[in-house]
């Protein structure tokens, strides 16, 4: 029988989620300083970007407050302890994520900077297959049919 891979104690992600989703945002600044966008109307880069970044801080806030309440780790590497299913994850799988896209979201309108956008679709993508579909796997050998059908009656996003 071959050896098996060592497990890793947590979900074994590619980066860092917000290193990931700073990346993004430094790709897309530095698409638009080589080549600058249009400019946005004042309503949609302050009112509807701000909006849209508040949220992602308010989702943020929430996400630490229950895994600090669960008092289980917020870094995927570490090793879960508890499946948090209360406050905002009784909406959500990934508020914190979700949070980091609206706040995404919200800095590139609020810049005025839509190049940020372009970036954002391999931040997505990176996110989904090298963080969101390990942490899933991890989860179901922590929690097993617990995890099961919290994924069934609960959204990934929204």
């Amino acid at each position: 029988m071959p050896p098996q891979p060592e497990q890793t104690r947590g979900a074994d992600v590619v980066a860092p989620p917000p290193l990931i989703y700073l990346g993004g945002i430094a790709a897309g600044f530095v698409l638009e300083v080589l080549l600058p966008s249009a400019s946005l109307p004042a309503w949609l880069e302050y009112g509807v970007g701000g909006a849209l970044a508040l949220a992602g801080l308010l989702l943020a806030r929430g996400f630490f407050r229950a895994l600090g309440r669960a008092r289980t780790t917020i870094s995927p590497y570490g090793e879960s302890t508890t499946l948090v299913t209360t406050g905002i994850y009784r909406f959500s799988r990934n508020p914190g994520y979700l949070g980091m896209t609206l706040a995404y979201v919200g800095t590139a309108l609020l810049a005025s900077a839509l190049w940020l956008f372009v970036s954002l679709v391999p931040v997505l993508l990176l996110m989904e297959f090298g963080v969101i579909r390990r942490e899933e796997r991890y989860l179901v050998r922590t929690f097993g049919a617990e995890y099961d059908a919290y994924r069934v009656r609960t959204r990934r996003w929204l």
